[in-house]
């Protein structure tokens, strides 16, 4: 009799580093601090990080979101997500007597203090971005008479400058590290003297997660991403997946939001999530996965992570 064929053996391709980065552990944390120090309600202009599941959390510990500072009560506290904001949002909490806790990300406040120093300098600011995220936003509120928005290779052709050897591009912190590559080749030959930033704008929690991503794309039949669909650095997590070679890429916010019909003929999943997603969410997806067989795991390293941001300043003060 012929010996039947073992059934192949199904496993998961795990990527790291994946989940949270620096500056969205500074932002929660910022959130749980406040709440603990000064008590709830504790208003957060903004979703603080891109995550459901995050922000549900912290609604249920006693933070408010709110979309426009005259949501707030006058002399109330105020967190700034980790996307930053306008000079104006800060003026406007002012003129509420707000106490306010800026979260910005660190990496996110380096590039609006580009876009002032060059708007100083009377430059010509090319933000490369995604038009209504809210970092992008925050930047363009920096100096919005000197920032145009282009949203890839494709917008470059109908730009319009004041003069060309005095043009600087910059980018939101989140993007496609490859097409963000494609569009400023493109702004190169375009505007021969184009001016870079002294260091790379897209953050290195964002590359990093990116680079894994290719790993798994090139040994997995399906790549599962952890992520909420209005975070960017998530979808772009997609993006470079199908880019880098996977058949198949998702998007999901948790392990219930799984198809069992995507697993069909598939041996090797990939999973990672977003840097805006708590590890506790992939251990789910971990664990429905093992569930249904795939129980072999291998971590797959393109970089290690170590770089930690102190909380907001105004905290720190208050909790001393």
């Amino acid at each position: 009799m012929t010996p039947t064929p073992a059934p192949p053996s199904r496993r998961v391709l795990l990527a790291s580093p994946r989940s949270w980065c620096a500056g969205v552990d500074r932002a929660v944390l910022a959130v749980e601090k406040a709440l603990e120090q000064y008590g709830p309600p504790i208003y957060v202009r903004h979703e603080i990080v891109h995550n459901k599941h995050v922000v549900r959390t912290l609604q249920q510990k006693g933070a408010v979101f709110v979309d426009h500072v005259d949501e707030i009560p006058e002399g109330a506290i105020v967190l700034f997500s980790a996307h930053g904001v306008a000079p104006t949002v800060h003026t406007e909490a002012a003129a509420r007597g707000l106490k306010t806790i800026d979260a910005t990300c660190p990496l996110v406040t380096k590039v609006h203090r580009e876009a002032v120093r060059y708007a100083q300098l009377d430059y010509d600011i090319v933000l490369i971005g995604h038009e209504g995220h809210e970092e992008v936003i925050g930047t363009t509120g920096e100096a919005p008479d000197h920032i145009t928005l282009v949203d890839g290779p494709a917008d470059v052709a109908g730009l319009s400058v004041r003069d060309e050897s005095k043009v600087v591009w910059l980018s939101q912190t989140t993007l496609s590290v490859d097409e963000t590559t494609e569009t400023v080749s493109a702004l190169e030959a375009r505007f021969t003297q184009l001016t870079s930033p002294p260091s790379d704008d897209i953050c290195y929690a964002t590359q990093n997660r990116q680079s894994a991503v290719k790993k798994l794309a090139e040994r997995a039949e399906l790549v599962v991403i952890v992520g909420s669909t209005n975070s960017s650095n998530s979808q772009r997590m997609v993006e470079v997946a199908l880019t880098a070679g996977a058949p198949t890429a998702r998007l999901v916010d948790c392990a219930d939001e799984i198809d069992e019909a995507w697993l069909a003929d598939v041996t090797t999943v990939g999973l990672s999530s977003g840097a805006s997603v708590p590890d506790t969410l992939v251990d789910d997806v971990l664990q429905w996965l093992a569930d249904r067989g795939y129980t072999d795991v291998e971590t797959v390293t393109a970089a290690e992570e170590s770089i930690t941001f102190a909380l907001p300043h105004e905290l720190r003060r208050d909790l001393r």
